[in-house]
């Protein structure tokens, strides 16, 4: 079962996982994490990255080496992880390698409710999320066989076959899902608009 972490952003277990490389000072951990892609799986902004070093720093998770000043540039503060840090950093990795989290994507929360929209509409929608699905998966073909092509492991684009595995499956699905709606022989749509019919007069929701 997880356990409850102290910070429990996920930028937090970035930043200590690079930490292992080396001491950093801030700037350099995010111009590192975008180097490396990570801004496409864990979302910061400036301000959130010195958070989470100040969070990692009253945990004990990092500690400051050295702060030093380069011409009329502020002073940076740089940090290096500390024992009980790699600790926590490879007990957090292996819970989320191991552990499947039941998480709460926007997507489908509009499925549960898509029953709101009638039919003609959703499909329009969902047809137009499968360009934007097949956009996605273009730049990530294009990120791996980049990658790949300048001589780095596959191991170093492994995230992004996840990803690209995850867009195949979103695209079959919805792709199903338009062809259950349009199809006449499924019964669907019709079904779909009475209810929304109904709902739509104050009739009840549709279902």
């Amino acid at each position: 079962m997880p356990k409850p972490r102290k910070p429990a952003n996920l930028l937090a277990l970035a930043v200590m996982s690079y930490l292992s490389w080396r001491p950093m000072h801030p700037y350099e951990l995010s111009r590192t994490l975008r180097d490396h892609g990570d801004d496409r799986s864990i979302k910061f902004t400036h301000g959130s990255l010195y958070m989470v070093v100040g969070q990692l720093l009253k945990a004990g998770l990092i500690a400051e080496v050295e702060t030093s000043r380069q011409g009329q540039l502020p002073e940076r503060t740089v940090y290096s992880l500390t024992e009980a840090g790699r600790l926590e950093l490879r007990d957090w990795l292996r819970e989320l390698v191991e552990q499947p989290r039941h998480e709460y994507p926007g997507f489908v929360a509009a499925l549960s409710l898509i029953g709101a929209l009638p039919p003609d509409e959703a499909v329009a929608l969902l047809r137009g999320r499968l360009e934007r699905l097949a956009e996605r998966r273009k730049e990530t073909v294009a990120l791996i066989d980049g990658t790949l092509s300048s001589g780095l492991p596959e191991l170093f684009v492994i995230e992004e076959e996840y990803r690209l595995a995850v867009l195949d499956a979103e695209i079959a699905f919805v792709e199903r899902f338009v062809r259950r709606i349009v199809e006449p022989g499924t019964g669907w749509r019709d079904a779909w608009a009475r209810a929304h019919g109904r709902f739509a007069t104050g009739g009840g929701p549709p279902g």
